[in-house]
């Protein structure tokens, strides 16, 4: 009899440990590069001061990201599960580089022009997000919920990443000519990078490994149409420096915790498996919109950091959560349709998200 593990896998089967770090930087590839361009927003409301570039930049963005993901999981029997991640990081790669390449060509000059080039290849990271969230978290959820978890952990280190070098950058920077500068191109410089590593993780060692070849073998037996290619391939704006810091201190405590928390689920007893038990813990999280409401206008600083520290450490608990046992008891196509149809909602909550912040500059003659 052959010994497996909780996940129908065979113990001897290896490659195990380098699939979760694979993913682990597939998942930071994933959106290091959006949110490289959102760390930088003081640098981008220094060279277009009149464009609100945060908001407008972030409108770009959401559209094309959910409006893909529709149309994607629409038709995700249909698509190439593998040409789909690759394309996508590989427009995720010259999206990147392109944004480094206009802020060199224009020498950090303003203008209309330079800045509809900036909202064109938002909207082309948006793309991205889409084809590469929707495809990585359906290609995963037929495997292991350890490759889940460790994408969604990479996911959020993206974010702490970011947080972590602009405030580096933004101490290292503060006295020198084009402090701001410098450091949204050493920020696009290391995206870059990172997104031309994720096409070669993909693209030719993740699908090589065994253990990923035997959950991709079992997916193409249970009906799965969309993993042939993967079996053949494997043959806020600044005034003061308090100003500055107390948003880049809020991001970055956000991200942390969000990161931290993602790894809580690892420990067995922590984690939250009842399906009611996560509708109830979700819909709760509602509860934190008067609760920033009230802190915004009755508390000060140290409270409005401790209230996002805990919505980071709720969006990365419930996120791997939801995403690891939500696919259980399907089988594998009906588990990669689910992942699509997660990241989907996903990204739906992120728009209205965006879009009602804007209701936050009601009755602000300087919202912006």
């Amino acid at each position: 009899m052959t010994d497996s593990d909780e996940n129908g896998a065979p113990r001897m089967l290896k490659g195990k440990s380098q699939a979760m770090v694979v993913c682990f930087v597939l998942g930071l590839g994933s959106l290091v590069s959006w949110n490289s361009m959102l760390t930088v927003g003081d640098y981008y409301y220094k060279v277009f001061p009149n464009y609100h570039p945060s908001r407008v930049l972030t409108i770009a963005y959401q559209p094309f990201a959910l409006g893909t993901m529709i149309i994607l999981a629409h038709n995700e029997s249909r698509i190439n599960t593998r040409m789909r991640i690759i394309t996508g990081y590989t427009l995720f790669f010259v999206s990147t580089l392109l944004v480094l390449v206009l802020d060199l060509a224009t020498s950090g000059r303003g203008g209309i022009g330079p800045f509809i080039g900036l909202c064109v290849l938002s909207s082309s990271f948006g793309f991205s997000d889409a084809i590469v969230q929707g495809g990585m978290v359906g290609d995963l959820s037929f495997m292991c919920p350890e490759f889940i978890q460790s994408f969604l952990a990479g996911d959020a280190a993206s974010g702490a990443l970011a947080s972590a070098l602009r405030l580096i950058t933004k101490v290292g920077f503060e006295k020198s000519d084009n402090g701001l500068r410098k450091g949204a191109i050493l920020f696009f410089a290391m995206s870059t990078f990172f997104e031309f590593l994720c096409i070669i993780l993909y693209a030719i060692y993740f699908p090589n490994l065994p253990i990923v070849k035997y959950y991709r073998s079992k997916a193409a037996l249970e009906g799965s149409k969309t993993v042939s290619a993967d079996l053949a391939a494997a043959g806020i704006h600044n005034e003061t420096n308090q100003q500055v810091m107390y948003p880049l201190v809020l991001v970055a405590m956000y991200n942390i915790m969000d990161l931290t928390s993602r790894y809580i689920p690892l420990i067995k007893c922590l984690k939250l498996e009842s399906r009611k038990g996560l509708l109830i813990a979700v819909l709760s999280r509602f509860l934190l919109i008067p609760a920033f409401y009230f802190t915004a206008k009755y508390g000060d600083q140290g409270w409005m950091i401790l209230l996002v520290s805990f919505l980071g450490l709720t969006n990365g608990y419930l996120t791997v959560c939801v995403l690891t046992v939500a696919p259980n008891g399907y089988k594998s196509p009906e588990q990669n349709a689910l992942g699509n149809l997660l990241v989907l909602f996903l990204l739906g909550g992120i728009f209205a998200g965006v879009a009602l912040d804007w209701l936050w500059l009601i009755g602000k003659s300087e919202g912006f």
